[in-house]
């Protein structure tokens, strides 16, 4: 055994349980001071990149169908059918956004008979929406001149509303067989 080995059992044996306690006290305070280390630092002098974007905005659009047939009827019968969907977008993303739709019809004419634009109902219907938009509809009796038929509010950021419309005509008693033909303009501001 060489002088090292012995001496240090020599210590150990006259100083065994310092030996250790001291061993224990070295650990403990090595364990301390990794459970307080803080997390890397951030110099004040230390670069920095400013982030930027830009969230687009598009427009308000209305989309209609390009006909539509309500079938036929005799005088005095009121003849009446769904048209179509109509979809409001709003791509506009704004923080406040509302809309309103207006609906006008012409007269309908055959050759030179005549039923007056007044004659018939749009009746909206159940509005579905997406995004944030509370759409409210109104039926109206059409007229030439615009009705409002569903009115959006309280929308965040793009939204849609979509609906498929009833007209009804109310055929006058005295009208005159043919096939009328009107046409419906819905508009979205």
């Amino acid at each position: 055994m060489s002088a090292v080995s012995q001496d240090v059992r020599w210590r150990a044996a006259t100083s065994g349980v310092n030996v250790r306690a001291r061993s224990l006290s070295v650990a403990a305070a090595a364990a301390a001071l990794v459970l307080i280390q803080p997390g890397p630092a951030v110099a004040a002098d230390d670069p920095s990149t400013a982030v930027t974007y830009t969230v687009t905005s598009g427009a308000l659009t209305l989309s209609v169908p390009a006909s539509a047939s309500l079938g036929s009827g005799a005088p005095g019968t009121q003849i009446s059918a769904p048209i179509g969907p109509v979809t409001v977008t709003d791509n506009r993303a704004l923080l406040s956004a509302s809309w309103t739709v207006t609906a006008a019809e012409t007269d309908f004419t055959s050759g030179a008979s005549t039923i007056p634009a007044t004659s018939a109902t749009y009746t909206t219907g159940t509005v579905t929406t997406t995004g944030t938009i509370t759409a409210t509809p109104t039926s109206v009796t059409l007229s030439n001149s615009g009705q409002t038929v569903v009115t959006g509010s309280a929308g965040v950021g793009d939204n849609t509303a979509t609906w498929n419309p009833t007209v009804t005509v109310s055929v006058p008693a005295g009208a005159i067989g043919g096939a009328y033909t009107g046409t419906l303009t819905q508009s979205v501001a």
